[in-house]
């Protein structure tokens, strides 16, 4: 199925047959990525006096209790709930889920503290004001172990809060990356890229209610840089942020 995507002056076409699931599966155990000393997935059968929710020990259905933290357990996507003190939610706040996206692929650069960074001269002149709503950025080199890499304790790459001010003063609204964080892992509870992208505290001031944020993608190599339409699903979770699935669709 082909879908016209306006872009600029002009018109895009997608092709909906062809999705690229840029998401990490969710899976229970060690043998997956997991950060910020998150609980590991875990899952359960319901047992209710002779029932019992598992197939594999002898019940009719599987009936699974599920316990994750959607910032440690894989992909996500977040809100400004995440930092504000108001009640924002996820479910709330993104209520379109279509948009149009450009993919950068990125080496971040090691500052002379040992911090791996991206810089806003690595994201500069590569968008041209409101040309898209969506960011995915995809860091370098682009091991295959980051779909089940243990970041606790590793200081991972981060943006700098500077690379964010840029790119929400090009109109970006949806940030999509595949670290852990936008933010360094430790850094006193600072969150300046986090703030930085929602403009908060004025955040409904600001207009960046709506904005989200999803860390622990995961871009194959053979996806190339460029344009796409992003398709950002997510579960109706009244919290701050949500287990998702981040679709690109390339656009000719």
């Amino acid at each position: 199925m082909i879908v016209q995507v306006p872009y600029q002056d002009g018109l895009l076409q997608a092709d909906l047959t062809q999705p690229v699931d840029i998401s990490i599966p969710l899976r229970e155990g060690h043998e997956t990525v997991n950060c910020f000393y998150a609980p590991y997935l875990e899952t359960a059968p319901v047992v209710a006096g002779s029932f019992i929710g598992s197939t594999a020990k002898g019940g009719p259905v599987n009936f699974l209790n599920v316990k994750l933290n959607p910032h440690g357990n894989g992909t996500h996507t977040e809100c400004v709930g995440h930092i504000a003190r108001e009640p924002f939610s996820i479910n709330e706040t993104l209520t379109k889920f279509h948009f149009l996206a450009k993919l950068l692929s990125v080496y971040p650069t090691r500052t002379d503290a040992g911090d791996r960074v991206i810089g806003k001269a690595q994201v500069e002149d590569w968008l041209e004001p409101d040309e898209v709503e969506a960011v995915v950025l995809r860091t370098l080199p682009n091991e295959t172990d980051k779909l089940t890499r243990h970041y606790s304790g590793t200081n991972p790459p981060y943006l700098h809060h500077e690379a964010v001010d840029y790119l929400v003063e090009r109109g970006v609204q949806h940030l999509l990356l595949d670290l852990p964080s936008v933010d360094r892992e430790e850094d006193e509870g600072k969150l300046l890229a986090h703030r930085a992208f929602w403009k908060y505290p004025g955040t409904v001031e600001a207009g960046r209610r709506h904005c989200t944020i999803t860390e622990l993608i995961y871009v194959p190599d053979d996806v190339p840089d460029g344009l796409y339409l992003l398709q950002l699903q997510i579960t109706s979770l009244e919290i701050d942020a949500s287990p998702s699935k981040p679709v690109l669709y390339k656009l000719v």
